[in-house]
């Protein structure tokens, strides 16, 4: 089944593999190796769909320095069709939509040539951030009749610790045509059940119906991914922080811990019957960490059968 047809019946176990283009300064020669190694990469593990991120400068979000420093990548969607059009898979491609104006973003939509049919539209980091186009628009240009594109959104399970509506917003952003949502990096697994069963409980009550929820996990085999991790937002426990720290082998707790909150997260919306999925990740560019992502999704896919 492809991955369009599972997300229209809303189906749980969709399996994604997310990354980052390179740099726009990589040479040429050094984009077609690493594009290779990547697609050898995801078709050793057989995914339902490869996520392509899109980052812009989150500097506006937050007041501390960046652990790395930022630097531009290859537009996501010609990574895709100019790098690895040989992948016979499913992509989902990010979109920033304030880097965009309306024009570039309607273009963009409307190009019936490109690879990739599914989409995620990513709103600023900020309230006070200078954008071309906030994400209200976006969907706005978005909700047209002819548009073959398949809409996601991005939550933040953590978020819901504090705000206690992320639940909500997904609602908000389902009405606008978002099919599906995908997680920022999950380590608290506790702020991802409560959220789970606020959604559940208020699309219950509300007769509304679930759509799937992929929950991205990624490792970390640094004091300094991990610091980037808390930099964007993710939520890591003191404890377990130590834990991983810690540990003889930082990438191998990490990988450990980040199986074991999944099939937490898994069994528990299985019992409720909330379509869930996975996005395995790596946000960092270290061989070790990419290869612990790719038997980590190995890993999640069997849990999921």
């Amino acid at each position: 089944m492809r991955l369009c047809e599972k997300l229209e019946k809303k189906e749980s176990g969709i399996l994604l593999y997310g990354l980052t283009p390179p740099k726009k300064k990589t040479s040429e020669e050094k984009v077609i190796e690493i594009s290779k190694r990547q697609m050898a990469a995801v078709n050793s593990i057989g995914v339902d769909g490869l996520i392509l991120y899109d980052i812009h400068d989150e500097k506006d979000r937050i007041s501390e320095e960046r652990p790395f420093p930022f630097l531009e990548t290859i537009d996501p969607v010609i990574y895709s069709s100019k790098y690895m059009k040989d992948l016979e898979v499913p992509r989902i491609v990010y979109r920033c939509v304030g880097k965009y104006s309306e024009e570039e973003l309607t273009k963009w939509m409307e190009d019936e040539a490109r690879l990739d049919h599914h989409t995620v539209f990513v709103g600023a980091a900020s309230r006070s951030q200078n954008v071309k186009l906030r994400l209200n628009e976006a969907y706005a240009l978005y909700n047209s009749p002819e548009n073959p594109l398949s809409l996601g959104g991005v939550c933040i399970p953590e978020r819901h610790t504090t705000k206690e509506n992320e639940h909500l917003r997904m609602i908000r952003k389902q009405e606008h045509g978002c099919k599906y949502f995908i997680s920022q990096a999950v380590y608290n697994v506790e702020a991802a059940k409560n959220f789970l069963s606020d959604y559940y409980f208020y699309c219950t009550e509300n007769d509304i119906e679930m759509v799937p929820i992929i929950f991205t996990i990624s490792p970390c085999g640094s004091k300094k991914t991990l610091d980037f991790m808390k930099w964007l937002g993710i939520n890591v426990s003191k404890w377990l922080e130590n834990d991983i720290l810690k540990a003889e082998n930082t990438l191998e707790k990490s990988v450990e811990v980040c199986i074991e909150n999944f099939e937490i997260l898994w069994q528990y919306a299985k019992k409720k019957n909330i379509p869930i999925g996975c996005n395995v990740e790596s946000i960092s560019i270290r061989k070790s960490e990419i290869e612990a992502s790719v038997d980590m999704a190995k890993a999640i896919k069997k849990i999921m059968l």
